[in-house]
């Protein structure tokens, strides 16, 4: 596959275009050693994918080190990559050294672009909600980065619909552009934000990324790997048995498509239209092919409904899912 097949997507409402796929970098500098991790990121290249994603506490901040050493180990890369990372968390007990105070959301930018060895961030992603800093305190210092033109967009990740549009709310009233994107935890097999945070992202024109589309391999047909003999830990062991029906059903599923489960479970959120793009985090450069698979896989309106059937969602957006 080359870049020639890449359909690229507008983020949110905005006019930045992303491939329909997201490379996430959280492997990088754990278990993925950076050779490898720089010859992922050059496939990703390759591939036209132009879309990473890290954060400012993936491997205590190693995975942005190695992020950046490729980006200036080859010209025109940065250029090439839309390059998003995130500020909530740090590993430093002392206060003010996590959270969204201004004061850390200004510190934090600092240190992860000297470790990305840029001038700026082009997706800027809160990684938690702090309910213990204002609003305006928040848009306070992320417009003063965007002003200083170290940051381009603002996006959220693990919020609630309502933080969504509160956080919003009280851009808009400063001028803001406010969030362009949230990232969730969204799978075939957690679907709850179904409920509220995708109807309200499509509302608000904010792009949905999903993080763990593969339900942290679950849906990669792991009832084939167990039997082929991989190993896989005591906690994907537990998750196994408690959904073994459900991946019986699923894997069949696959099977009788004649497409891998990992690309079929990511082709199932590129069909929704909330989600601009699944973020895969591929530990090698031959998962990040098996990824491009979901890009060749059509779901029509009879599979979708097969689908609906082994993995039940929540039952639609609120209030309908649960009242009349």
């Amino acid at each position: 596959m080359s870049e020639q097949h890449i359909t690229y997507r507008r983020l949110g409402r905005t006019g930045l275009r992303v491939s329909p796929l997201c490379l996430g970098t959280m492997n990088f500098g754990t278990a993925t050693e950076e050779p490898e991790a720089h010859a992922i990121m050059d496939r990703a290249l390759e591939l036209g994918l132009n879309f990473f994603d890290t954060a400012n506490t993936y491997g205590g901040g190693r995975t942005e080190e190695i992020v950046g050493r490729w980006l200036r180990g080859g010209a025109g890369r940065r250029d090439r990559v839309v390059l998003a990372t995130k500020v909530y968390g740090g590993r430093d007990p002392w206060p003010n050294t996590s959270r969204l105070s201004a004061r850390h959301i200004r510190a934090a930018c600092e240190a992860s672009l000297r470790r990305l060895q840029t001038d700026h961030i082009d997706l800027y992603q809160m990684h938690h909600v702090d309910r213990g800093t204002p609003w305006e305190e928040i848009w306070q210092a992320m417009d003063l980065l965007v002003a200083q033109g170290k940051v381009i967009y603002v996006g959220s990740s693990n919020f609630a619909a309502w933080h969504i549009v509160q956080a919003n709310e009280h851009a808009h009233r400063r001028g803001s552009l406010g969030i362009v994107s949230e990232q969730s935890l969204y799978n075939l097999n957690a679907r709850m934000v179904e409920l509220e945070v995708l109807p309200a992202c499509l509302a608000s024109g904010v792009g949905v990324l999903p993080w763990s589309p593969l339900a942290g391999g679950l849906l990669g047909g792991a009832l084939h790997e167990v039997g082929q003999g991989r190993r896989s830990s005591e906690r994907q062991q537990a998750a196994i048995q408690a959904n073994r029906s459900k991946l019986e059903a699923w894997e069949a599923f696959c099977a009788e498509l004649g497409a891998p489960p990992a690309a079929v479970a990511l082709a199932w959120l590129l069909a929704n239209p909330a989600v601009t793009a699944p973020i895969v985090g591929p530990r090698t450069r031959d998962q990040l092919d098996g990824a491009m698979g979901a890009l060749e896989v059509e779901l029509g309106q009879r599979e979708l409904e097969a689908l609906d059937r082994i993995f039940p969602g929540p039952g639609g957006p609120a209030p309908e899912a649960y009242a009349w």
